[in-house]
């Protein structure tokens, strides 16, 4: 029924259903579909060992009287080319040492005999990501073969500093910013995804929060503790209600809620626009408190629970005998 601007609305099993919409967090194709780069795949910033031996006693290369020549602090350079004597300038990045090894015996077999080549990485400024917010080791760190996921590098980084229920995983990859529930990252192993040079990974704090007012143990606004919240845990979050004061039959969430929910709920389709709702749960009905525990709350509501009737029947009491009692005051001080 409409009351003022909002709808006041009894919470059944249908209301249940059509309010109970949580935040989807989540990676898109674009980012559940890259692969994992490869641990040896050579990127510029590298450093590499050569080392080339060739089958004659006087090569191109080596000193005289050896047959092995090392060529050490090999820097691949911004556009990904490495330079090998009588071999020339050759890409190095995107390849693996292996490629890269034999695309150097190509270059040096026409030049001595039956040459072989060895291709290891030193050291470099290759693929790295940024770990930031309530991680434990936030810093800078390479893609290595261990840590080529977003949990593993997650646990590389020492994990995470606030409860898991309540972490919230965001990557930014260049203009695109992404998040997932750490928890859904575990459960679903789909979302562990894999990591690319230049990633931004910042763990957070849910920022979610509802406002407990009226009989309740508390008024605050109070912060989600776990992913989903109940109306039921959102009244024990705040200490339950005041058994002295509350009316369980007068529990109240006002919500903004968007157009398509309020329509589906209302059962009307001319709504344009969020509307203010006013949801009513009463806990003395047989299935109350099961309405209340799946009744699923959601960021910015606000809590009401009323005062019972003699509650407010002593309140008013009190104000209507107040006056009287300072007229008997003045009136026994005067007699004095």
């Amino acid at each position: 029924m409409r009351q003022g601007d909002a709808f006041v609305v009894k919470v059944n099993d249908f209301v249940t259903r059509e309010t109970a919409v949580q935040p989807a967090l989540g990676f898109s194709s674009k980012f559940l579909n890259a692969g994992q780069l490869g641990s040896d795949t050579i990127r510029p910033g590298d450093t590499l060992s050569l080392t080339i031996w060739e089958n004659v006693d006087d090569g191109l290369l080596a000193n005289k009287g050896a047959n092995a020549t090392q060529l050490q602090q090999v820097q691949v350079d911004g556009a990904g080319y490495i330079f090998v004597p009588y071999a020339g300038r050759i890409k190095a990045a995107g390849n693996t040492p292996d490629g890269l090894r034999r695309v150097i015996t190509s270059k040096l077999d026409a030049q001595t005999p039956d040459p072989q080549v060895l291709v290891n990485r030193v050291a470099g400024d290759g693929a790295t990501v940024s770990i930031m917010g309530a991680i434990n080791g936030q810093g800078v760190y390479p893609i290595e073969r261990p840590t080529r996921t977003l949990s593993a590098m997650i646990a590389k980084a020492g994990g995470v500093s606030i409860p898991a229920e309540v972490a919230k995983i965001i990557v930014k990859r260049g203009t695109q910013s992404e998040s997932v529930w750490l928890k859904d990252l575990y459960d679903n192993p789909k979302m562990d995804i894999a990591l690319r040079n230049n990633d931004v990974i910042l763990v957070e704090k849910d920022q979610r929060a509802f406002t407990s007012l009226g009989a309740t143990g508390a008024q605050a606004r109070v912060p989600f503790e776990t992913q989903t919240l109940s109306a039921l845990e959102a009244i024990a979050t705040v200490g339950g209600l005041q058994s002295n004061l509350a009316d369980p039959t007068g529990v109240f969430v006002f919500r903004n809620e968007p157009a398509e929910i309020a329509m589906k709920v209302l059962g009307r389709t001319d709504l344009v626009g969020d509307q203010r709702m006013i949801y009513v749960l009463d806990l003395t009905e047989p299935n109350g408190m099961f309405m209340a525990r799946d009744f699923a709350i959601r960021d910015g509501d606000t809590v009401y629970v009323t005062e019972a009737p003699f509650v407010q029947w002593q309140k008013t009491l009190s104000a209507l005998t107040s006056p009287l009692g300072t007229v008997n005051t003045l009136n026994n001080l005067a007699g004095n």
